[in-house]
């Protein structure tokens, strides 16, 4: 007769010695962080958000840029250009060591510096503009989205009346009336502000209307009851409750505003009523290449791809800001 097996008891198991391992202790993360790990997985937006940084960096220091290494983008170079033919001498645009994107037709102005110089102006006023949509539009998208009601349909109207406008007619129209002067300002500085202006002022329904549907669907949610239960008004909760909890539909959309505004500034200043000679501009340097693109293509390429490189890195890196905000998603 063979002896029974007797199960190990759970207190003999416990009695096993075992080494200590040592626990990792959880962390927790916060949603910016979250949002910061999936962007940097994004290959792609960050090497746009890397295109985007060394642009606004190159922007903000033009002017001691250009001092320190004693450049001047108006300095002309009249030896550069053949006298018959108004055109750089020698191939690509007169593309030198010293000129490393060639020279201007007719005036021999260097290209690589003024398109250093119109960096800052493209970028003040596409920041500028998107920073006044941005602020216009969220207030009264916010607004309207959660007193619904009259406020709701004159703001709505508003929006429809506003994108109803024929902007680039309104602007042009806008911008040529005030070249002289107004509001005691002068020269670059009204360029600069009556841009800012227009394109800003006329740009916030687009993201009125994004931030107006957002608000529609979190008005409902538990906090802003909670907030409602504990006495919270109108204002506050619109400004303390709602309009942070939107910061992220709003960087997004202002990331992806601000290469319109690009284009767009450009464009004025291609048609003559944005920023003026001799300022330079991209806008304005492909205005003036339009006489020479066929004896210098150079001349319209430079600027050409400087305003394609950059809105090109502000799209990369919105789309790689909106994949890394959104909850659902799954980077």
């Amino acid at each position: 007769m063979t002896a029974p097996l007797h199960d190990t008891s759970a207190a003999e198991s416990a009695a096993v010695a075992t080494p200590d391992v040592p626990q990792k202790a959880i962390e927790g993360r916060s949603l910016g962080r979250i949002a910061w790990t999936r962007l940097k997985r994004d290959k792609v937006a960050m090497a746009g958000g890397a295109v985007v940084l060394v642009l606004v960096v190159l922007a903000a220091l033009s002017q001691p840029i250009q001092w320190v290494f004693g450049l001047d983008p108006d300095a002309l170079h009249q030896d550069l250009i053949d006298p018959s033919l108004a055109t750089p001498i020698g191939s690509f645009g007169g593309i030198s060591w010293e000129h490393p994107l060639g020279v201007e037709p007719k005036f021999g102005r260097d290209i690589a510096t003024r398109i250093l110089e119109g960096s800052w102006v493209s970028l003040l006023v596409a920041f500028g503009s998107t920073l006044l949509s941005v602020l216009i539009g969220s207030v009264l998208g916010v607004v309207a989205g959660y007193y619904g009601g009259w406020a709701d349909t004159v703001i709505s109207r508003m929006m429809d009346t506003f994108l109803a406008f024929p902007l680039l007619l309104f602007a042009i129209s806008i911008s040529a009336a005030l070249q002289g002067g107004a509001f005691g300002l002068e020269g670059l500085p009204l360029h600069i502000g009556v841009l800012i202006f227009v394109i800003g002022f006329f740009g916030w329904p687009y993201i009125g209307r994004i931030v107006r549907g957002q608000t529609l669907s979190l008005r409902e949610r538990e906090f802003v009851d909670a907030a409602r239960s504990l006495g919270a008004r109108g204002p506050f909760i619109v400004f303390r409750e709602l309009l942070p909890n939107l910061v992220a539909p709003i960087l997004v959309y202002a990331t992806l505003l601000i290469p319109t505004n690009i284009l767009f500034e450009a464009s004025l200043s291609f048609l003559g009523v944005g920023i003026q000679p001799p300022q330079a501009s991209w806008g304005g340097m492909l205005s003036s290449a339009v006489d020479y693109y066929k004896v210098d293509p150079m001349f319209m390429v430079v600027p050409g791809t400087a305003i394609f490189l950059t809105v090109l890195a502000f799209n990369l890196l919105g789309d790689g800001l909106r994949d890394a905000l959104d909850p659902k998603s799954s980077r």
